[in-house]
């Protein structure tokens, strides 16, 4: 059996579950930290990346999933941990005002935590979906599932922005509970008895962990694909700790305000990833290549538009422009997480978890690589440049990376394959 549509949106809960408590972590917090509590921007910069950093566990906990055959506790799992770190990570920034250390070292604990539950669910989810759903839906099950992500991610920092002002610690850490307590519930609801339901019968996989990761990468599209990832997904997120804070200091938004024009680019971004959805997979308008190149290079215009703003300051129209980054984002996205689910099936048998964590684990890296290095150049750049001109540095090398994104693209993805067709079996 596979699963019906019901229980592809039911999947779908987790990721906007696992989006609604990353986005506090990685925008609402690392706001806070650099405006007002006045930190380097690296020091938030450097806790993001030990999230995504310990995410390299990923291909691990999907070979676990692969090897003990039910993942259901693996999701649920990994829920309970990243909200344990996300209640954590809330209390480490409140101690940040009185202690430094103490502060610091609380924290580092809790991005810990938040980086191997994200990484034990999320992996875990990703290889259900693509073990148990039937070749024809796949496509369309991933846009599915990262638009309910992303519409979690832009309703949590909407409904975020309207409470968190005015901005007081016992406020924002009844708002982190809240989101964690829903997010828990919602996951468990979610998954309760769809795998057990479904009568999965895939034996599990005796292969070594190492064997079966070195099986996988010398699958010449397993590798070049993950290599693709890096370079791609360094440039997604590399305004990912800075645009919040380059809102607060060059245009002089507010905690709630920058917030909300974080959920008003993931907005952008589910504007984006829906219209490749409709067009790509509903109407079979194009390839996944085209959509790609064309979400990598609007990627690029936007970015060197926001960087124009900034020497406006306030009552500069950002708001438009971060929905256009969105936008753009969200087409490269959905059409890479379509190809993403079409390949884990591909190569040696019973691969699929080992292939999405390795996978996960090249987005892992590239997103902390790339959010601290997009933010250790803003504090380099800050120390003789005025903040819009630092931040728009940054903003157009980040450009640069998503031009160059599009040409390997070109490169490495098949022209002639549409995206209707790129699931085999379709």
């Amino acid at each position: 059996m596979t699963l019906t549509w019901v229980q592809i949106f039911r999947l779908g809960l987790v990721q906007m579950a696992l989006g609604a408590i990353v986005v506090l972590m990685t925008s609402t917090l690392n706001r806070l930290m650099v405006v007002e509590l006045s930190l380097p921007a690296v020091i938030p910069g450097l806790l993001v990346a030990l999230h995504y950093g310990v995410q390299m566990s990923r291909p691990k906990w999907g070979h676990a999933s692969d090897a003990g055959g039910q993942r259901t506790r693996w999701i649920i799992g990994g829920m309970v941990a990243l909200g344990a770190g996300a209640l954590i990570a809330t209390f480490g920034l409140i101690v940040l005002e009185a202690s430094f250390l103490w502060g610091m070292a609380i924290s580092i604990i809790a991005y810990a935590l938040i980086g191997l539950g994200v990484g034990a669910s999320g992996t875990s989810l990703l290889a259900l979906l693509a073990t148990t759903t039937a070749p024809h839906r796949r496509a369309a099950a991933a846009t599915i599932t990262w638009l309910m992500m992303i519409f979690g991610i832009a309703m949590t920092a909407g409904i975020v922005g309207t409470l968190i002002d005015p901005y007081t610690p016992l406020r924002l850490l009844e708002i982190v509970a809240g989101v964690v307590l829903i997010a828990i519930t919602v996951t468990t609801l979610a998954v309760w008895g769809v795998e057990r339901g479904l009568k999965v019968t895939r034996e599990p996989d005796p292969t070594p962990f190492r064997q079966g990761l070195a099986e996988v990468w010398s699958e010449p599209r397993a590798r070049n694909f993950t290599l693709f990832v890096f370079l791609a997904m360094t440039a997604y997120f590399m305004q990912e700790l800075i645009l919040e804070p380059y809102a607060g200091l060059v245009f002089g938004l507010t905690p709630g305000q920058t917030t909300s024009l974080s959920g008003a680019q993931n907005g952008g971004v589910f504007l984006g990833m829906l219209t490749v959805g409709i067009m790509a997979t509903g109407l079979k308008i194009g390839a996944l290549r085209n959509w790609v190149m064309a979400g990598c290079l609007g990627s690029a215009g936007a970015l060197a538009v926001i960087t124009l703003l900034g020497p406006i300051g306030a009552g500069a129209p950002i708001m438009p422009a971060v929905v256009a980054l969105g936008f753009f984002n969200g087409m490269f996205a959905v059409a890479a997480i379509g190809s993403m689910m079409a390949l884990a099936g591909e190569g040696r048998a019973r691969r699929e978890g080992t292939r999405m964590g390795l996978w996960g684990a090249a987005q892992a890296i590239a997103a902390g690589f790339g959010g601290l290095l997009g933010a250790a150049m803003a504090d380099v750049l800050r120390l003789t440049l005025p903040d819009a001109q630092a931040f728009g540095a940054v903003f157009l090398f980040e450009a640069s990376l998503f031009i160059a994104a599009a040409f390997v693209a070109a490169k490495i993805m098949d022209r002639k394959m549409p995206s209707a067709t790129l699931v085999p079996g379709e």
